[in-house]
Order: structure tokens, then C-alpha cells, then sequence
């Protein structure tokens, strides 16, 4: 098997993860986009990270077969998801580990990073949210997903760059997961929390308060967090190195999977 499935208590929060590998820790945080889970985002790399370094994913609050709330007294905030996944690190022990976050993952990483650089050792950035986004057409196709197979179809389209064709099954896997009800019900709590505080923007003084090696790396050809938000967060992070890539949209770990292991693993002094 190339992963083991898990799942712990993580602040009160049914957690699932997913395992390989042994020796110092990478842990990997999935994007936030409709049918987002640790499998769909990380499986063809943790096999390739693994030979050198012990490889967590887990499924944030609300993603993939995490805890998925419904009470009306729980709030599906991007602090509440930083503290998620600080609980989660806090239950297995794991730390200071390099934590490498795509998108609404990135985020996340980073705010991890500042509120407990304890448990971090290293951070790599991936599309990361965190400044402002212009609206795009691509953007628009996550924001106004329908719950179709349509729909799913124009979110890969959008996250991905102009040489990707989607493999079997990824837009059907995402939609499956998508569209379960517990799933659909937390993502819509997401997204409405999002439209309600400025998306996934925070203040640039948080981003320069990471004070852990960072790896920012973009794709040249994201549509959803352009270029120019990378070279920002270069700017703003002290101890921070750039890869971007040529022909690559919002996914360099799915469109470029070989690419991005090397880096990582360099990043990590296993190259």
C-alpha cells in the first residue's frame, strides 16, 4: 500500500490522514476548492516523498472523511482551520515539521507557521492565498460551481495550465466528494464565510511575521492566484526562495508532480 489511512481526535475533531514513510516530517495541507481532500491533492507524491521522509496529509475540517460540523455555534473560519490542524500536529506529536499548503492549504501552513513556529521547520507555499485575488474567469468557476459534472469539469480546467488534460476519473472523484450531503453543507458554510470577510486576504504584516525557511512556488500560468502574488510574498517573507513554472496553472504537485518532489525534497536537504 503507499499510505495508510488514519484518523485521531484532533481538538475534538475526528480527523483523517493520511501516512508513509519514515524520517523527518512532511506534512502536506490540500487546497480548498469543491471535492478537495488529502488523497485527490497528494497521492501520486507521497510514494515519491516517502523513500526519504516521513509523509502526513490530513483532510482539513470540513474536506475529504474529516469531521464535518453542523451545528449552527460552529464556524468554518480560516483561524478555525489554522487551530484545526495546530490540534492536529499536537495529537501525533509531529514537530517541527515542513509543512507545504496549496491555495487555502498555504494559508493555512502559514498561519500555523506564525502562531506555533514551534512546530515548523519549514513552510512551502503553493498558489497560496493570503492577498488580494483579481477577479477572473477561473475564479469565477470555483466561486459559481453548480454541483455538476459540468461544473467540476470548468474547476479543473481553471486550476490547471494550458498543457493539462484531467486523468480518468479526477473530475468524477472530485465531484463524488462534492456532492456528498455533509460535504456539500460544509463547503457551502465555507465559501459563505469566505464572501463574508474578505475571502482568504489577511494583513501583510501576519505574512511578514513568518519567521521559518519558506519555499514560495507558483505556476506561470495560475488564472486563480496570478504570478505576481508569489514574487509578493518573496517581498514580505524574510527567509523565503522562489520556484515558478512555465506552462503550470494552480496545481504544480498535480501538473508537475516530478518537478515539484525535487524541489521539495532539495528544500528539505534531501535532493
Amino acid at each position: 500500500m503507499m499510505f495508510q489511512h488514519r484518523h485521531v481526535d484532533a481538538g475534538g475533531l475526528d480527523t483523517h490522514y493520511l501516512e508513509a514513510g519514515e524520517g523527518s516530517p512532511i506534512v502536506l495541507i490540500h487546497g480548498g476548492g469543491a471535492g478537495a481532500d488529502a488523497e485527490g491533492n497528494w497521492a501520486n507524491l507521497i510514494p515519491m516523498l516517502a523513500a526519504h521522509h516521513r509523509v502526513l496529509a490530513p483532510d482539513m475540517v470540513g474536506f475529504g472523511r474529516s469531521a464535518k460540523p453542523g451545528g449552527v455555534d460552529y464556524e468554518y473560519s480560516q483561524p478555525g482551520r489554522e487551530a484545526h490542524i495546530i490540534a492536529w500536529l499536537e495529537a501525533l506529536d509531529i514537530g517541527p515539521a515542513m509543512l507545504v499548503g496549496n491555495s487555502m492549504g498555504g494559508l493555512t501552513a502559514l498561519g500555523v507557521s506564525v502562531d506555533r513556529p514551534d512546530l515548523v521547520s519549514g513552510l512551502v507555499l503553493m498558489g497560496s492565498a493570503g492577498l488580494p485575488v483579481p477577479p477572473s474567469p477561473q475564479l469565477r468557476a470555483i466561486i459559481e460551481y453548480d454541483y455538476s459534472a459540468e461544473g467540476m469539469a470548468r474547476i479543473v480546467d481553471a486550476l490547471t495550465g494550458p498543457d493539462f488534460r484531467a486523468p480518468d476519473g479526477m473530475v468524477d472523484y472530485r465531484l463524488n466528494l462534492s456532492t456528498e450531503p455533509d460535504t456539500r453543507r460544509a463547503y457551502d458554510r465555507i465559501v459563505a464565510w469566505q464572501k463574508a470577510n474578505h475571502g482568504l486576504e489577511i494583513p501583510e504584516a501576519r505574512i511578514a511575521a513568518v519567521t521559518v525557511p519558506t519555499l514560495v512556488m507558483a505556476g506561470k500560468d495560475d488564472g486563480v492566484v496570478p504570478v505576481a502574488n508569489a514574487y509578493r510574498f518573496l517581498d514580505l517573507i524574510p527567509q523565503s526562495w522562489g520556484a515558478i513554472l512555465p506552462r503550470c496553472g494552480h496545481w504544480p504537485m498535480i501538473e508537475f508532480p516530478e518537478i515539484f518532489t525535487g524541489l521539495v525534497r532539495r528544500f528539505a536537504g534531501q535532493g
